[in-house]
């Protein structure tokens, strides 16, 4: 069943968005009283939900009010790489995953969770914050998939500790599953599944059994795989589809519109940046003048070879 979230707003943010001055402004507007919501006094901090029927004065005059563009859910699906950091700002200037996000107009990329520095694989970022908040929520037993490669000897017994549960720091702790995936000697693969995502919580209930965890990805969120051919530090955008498919998950109503372009959409930017770039070669032959084929036209100079295979036109992957 659906779920909707109420959408309210402070009441400085909606007047200021129509027009009627800063949000400080405003501000100074509710504490000296002269501004009411629907007949009642307002005051500084109150949340309003914009409604056809919501009635906003200022010395009694009724305010027109604007309601709020729809923002529309986008999620991104990005190969997080060892070594990097899920936080906006580092102290220490160490890279951080949101470096390499596109930037946003109004807007801004929150990842669902987080994986740490030695962790590498599938991290999801949304614009949507319920949507994040509630894929991250352990009640909503989300699973996550990761494939782990673990050096030392793994007996039915360790198996059994694993899923059946481990009494941890912060709490038991165990895997969905466990499945064993190949390996050499004593460097093991395996894959395994949880519903929660705490802090380092597969490697620190491998080590709560004396296995050590030499490389840790994550594959799978939900449904959504890593996606096949995506490099590491690379990110793709998720389509209506997948959108709508985790918005249903945590029961949150689902989007009609995305930010993805369609195939022809596609297309036609991929004619665009290539005739761009085959104009930007052009000029940058023009003043270069080195790199320019010597002429076969009349005016050759006596004595020059001429070609005798038919000149044709280098052909720009897509």
């Amino acid at each position: 069943m659906s779920v909707k979230t109420q959408k309210t707003e402070k009441l400085q943010k909606v007047l200021a968005r129509s027009g009627h001055g800063s949000r400080r402004e405003i501000e100074t507007l509710i504490e000296a009283g002269r501004i009411s919501v629907d007949g009642k006094a307002a005051t500084l901090g109150d949340r309003i939900e914009v409604k056809s029927s919501t009635k906003i004065r200022l010395d009694g005059r009724v305010l027109s009010i604007k309601e709020a563009e729809k923002e529309v859910c986008r999620v991104m699906a990005y190969y997080k790489p060892e070594g990097e950091l899920c936080t906006r700002n580092d102290p220490e200037g160490r890279p951080t995953v949101f470096a390499r996000l596109p930037r946003l107009t109004g807007a801004r990329w929150i990842a669902v969770g987080r994986l740490d520095v030695n962790t590498s694989g599938l991290l999801l970022f949304t614009t949507d914050g319920e949507l994040a908040n509630r894929l991250m929520h352990p009640s909503r037993e989300v699973e996550r998939e990761y494939a782990v490669r673990v050096f030392g000897e793994v007996t039915d017994a360790i198996k059994r500790q694993l899923t059946m549960g481990i009494q941890l720091d912060d709490g038991p702790a165990s895997f969905k599953t466990l499945t064993y995936k190949g390996g050499e000697g004593i460097n093991q693969w395996y894959n395994v599944t949880l519903t929660e995502g705490r802090n380092r919580e597969v490697r620190r209930l491998w080590e709560a059994v004396g296995i050590q965890v030499s490389r840790l990805i994550r594959v799978r969120y939900g449904d959504l795989d890593l996606p096949k051919g995506l490099p590491r530090g690379g990110w793709v955008e998720l389509g209506l589809e997948q959108i709508n498919y985790l918005r249903e998950l945590v029961e949150l109503d689902p989007e009609v519109v995305t930010k993805v372009a369609v195939p022809r959409d596609q297309r036609r930017l991929k004619a665009n940046q290539i005739r761009r770039a085959v104009k930007r070669h052009s000029q940058v032959s023009e003043r270069t003048g080195g790199t320019k084929r010597p002429s076969t036209r009349a005016g050759t100079k006596t004595g020059a070879k001429s070609s005798t295979k038919p000149v044709t036109k280098s052909r720009t992957r897509t």
